[in-house]
């Protein structure tokens, strides 16, 4: 699940610890990487993930969005939109970020009405502890169910956005696709919302 999650705003700089004044890059409520690296290793860090998905006009899912990548490690694999929270920041607010961010500026994507997600993950370094796993880190994510509606031209790290029927992406070839046991998780969105075959 290793998937950089770049400042958003890095002209903001915040005061440095050397005396310097300035962190280059890092933005307020942001992290370094150093930083970020020290705090994996001592607390659970907040994520939410969004499973994409184009709905027809009685609202059932008809399609789910998968975005295609290559790892840390150069394998090409299956993910989910997803990132951190930064701090002071809203849910609702991260998790357009990241779909801009990950989908693009024309997705247009219509976010729940409610701050309550699908399913609470908890990812964590150790297999086996949890159907979810993340090599860095103890991750806590918040996942929610997006209708997208425009069109989508993913960006950052991803190749391609692969949009499945709710039947192809519930197989067992592409939930081996998904890094991190997220094979799980679009099962159990599709579950949430009533299209699970």
């Amino acid at each position: 699940m290793a998937v950089r999650t770049p400042d958003p705003d890095p002209d903001d700089a915040v005061p440095g610890e050397n005396g310097d004044g300035v962190l280059p890059g890092v933005g307020p409520g942001w992290l370094s990487d150093i930083e970020l690296e020290q705090l994996r290793h001592r607390i659970p860090i907040l994520y939410v993930e969004a499973v994409p998905v184009r709905v027809d006009g009685l609202g059932q899912v008809t399609e789910v969005g998968l975005l295609l990548r290559a790892n840390a490690v150069g394998e090409i694999t299956r993910t989910l939109v997803s990132g951190r929270v930064m701090y002071g920041e809203t849910l609702r607010d991260a998790l357009f970020r990241h779909l801009e961010k990950d989908l693009g500026p024309m997705a247009f994507p219509q976010l729940p009405a409610s701050p309550v997600p699908f399913m609470v993950a908890e990812y964590f370094p150790i297999p086996g502890v949890s159907a979810y796993n993340d090599d860095r880190q103890h991750a806590v994510s918040l996942a929610y169910v997006v209708p997208v509606t425009g069109t989508t031209e993913p960006r950052q790290d991803a190749l391609e956005l692969t949009w499945m029927s709710p039947a192809e992406v519930s197989t067992p070839q592409v939930a081996a696709e998904l890094e991190g046991g997220r094979g799980a998780l679009v099962r159990a969105a599709l579950a949430s919302v009533g299209v699970l075959p």
